[in-house]
């Protein structure tokens, strides 16, 4: 089980040191003789990264820096130090090396391969536990059915790299597209109420748009709206990653407008409509890209209906295979916040468990 990592301790902010003078002591540890040399040249290496003032931190912006946080770069020289043989150990130590001057990457992603170590606030389990929802710079709570930010930075950080393109059919108050302005991510939002797509569009000039990213907001039906005449406005043809939230059929009502999937007359017509949006954005979407789908389950007339795998089914008969099933916790609703004794007494009179849970689907463009 994992919890979305809140911000770092002082302790582990990053340091910025010295590449060339770094390199010069690791390569130093590839010319001991003996273990017990090597262990006591880490060891005088770690003291000397202890030391805030010592030249291995870098004093100025002209030197060419190597950025890492100390928990990690202490832990792979206690690795070293720890090893048994002078072999391991200097296997370890040009492990390291590796690390700092070479970046390997994948297609989907920028996260660097070599240094995969750091990127523990990536989620890779498929229990997310989040205690709260991101409400930093424009993000809100205000908008009922908003999903939390969490889930689209985590899914650009997994499956996107900077400059690529983002699609989010059912955008809401911008949630993905804000994410996408802070990660570098190109994105597009399709939101077919006005008056909600004006909102966004209103937080999005609000938060500052450093990486210099396209993030567009569109009015229009999901089911219906021309994606490649839009990606065409934008000198593309196509989109590296798909984030839908769509309404959970009618848990919420959004608006009287009966395109809104929120207003399908019933399941079927429902999931008949989400295969109308998979239509049209498979074909912008790049093969061997992601689609990822967050969605919950429906309760009604003493059946749990199982929306969530129903929708997913959707997705997988249009090309798509079943990456990934991610659980993510949610510990009440709007509805329900000040009814949990109510909830609870239904429950035990209905037989059934109350919703604690919402799934996200990953899916992957054959």
């Amino acid at each position: 089980m994992l919890t979305e990592e809140k911000p770092g301790a002082e302790a582990d902010e990053p340091w910025h040191l010295n590449a060339a003078l770094l390199l010069e002591r690791l390569r130093q540890l590839t010319a001991c003789a003996a273990l017990p040399a090597l262990r006591q040249a880490v060891l005088t290496l770690k003291q000397d990264l202890a030391q805030a003032d010592h030249h291995l931190h870098a004093q100025n912006a002209t030197e060419t820096l190597v950025t890492c946080r100390p928990a990690h770069i202490l832990a792979d020289l206690e690795q070293i130090a720890a090893a048994q043989t002078l072999e391991r150990a200097q296997y370890y130590v040009e492990r390291l090396i590796k690390s700092i001057t070479e970046v390997r990457t994948s297609a989907i992603n920028d996260i660097n391969l070599n240094r995969w170590k750091e990127y523990d606030d990536i989620l890779t389990d498929s229990l997310w536990l989040i205690d709260r929802r991101d409400n930093s710079g424009v993000h809100s709570a205000g908008y009922w059915g908003n999903f939390i930010p969490q889930i689209p930075h985590q899914m650009l950080r997994r499956y996107t790299r900077k400059g690529d393109w983002v699609l989010d059919p059912f955008a809401g108050l911008g949630t993905t597209l804000i994410e996408g302005q802070r990660l570098g991510r190109n994105t597009i939002g399709i939101e077919l109420q006005d008056t909600v797509a004006s909102q966004a569009r209103a937080l999005l000039a609000q938060e500052p748009n450093r990486h210099e990213v396209v993030s567009a907001v569109i009015t229009g039906d999901s089911t219906q709206i021309d994606y490649q005449a839009i990606l065409q406005h934008y000198g593309q043809t196509s989109v590296q990653l798909v984030l839908m939230h769509p309404p959970y059929f009618d848990i919420i009502k959004f608006s009287a407008n009966p395109r809104d999937l929120s207003n399908a007359p019933s399941v079927a017509v429902f999931l008949s409509m989400i295969g109308e949006v998979v239509d049209h954005v498979a074909p912008i979407l790049d093969r061997g890209r992601y689609l990822a789908l967050v969605i919950g389950d429906k309760y009604a007339q003493g059946e749990w209906i199982p929306l969530g795998f129903q929708t997913m089914n959707e997705v997988v008969q249009r090309g798509f295979t079943l990456k990934s099933i991610i659980v993510k916790n949610f510990e009440s609703t709007t509805g329900k916040r000040h009814q949990k004794e109510l909830w609870r007494y239904r429950a035990l009179v209905g037989g059934f468990y109350i919703f604690k849970h919402e799934y996200i689907f990953v899916l992957c463009k054959q």
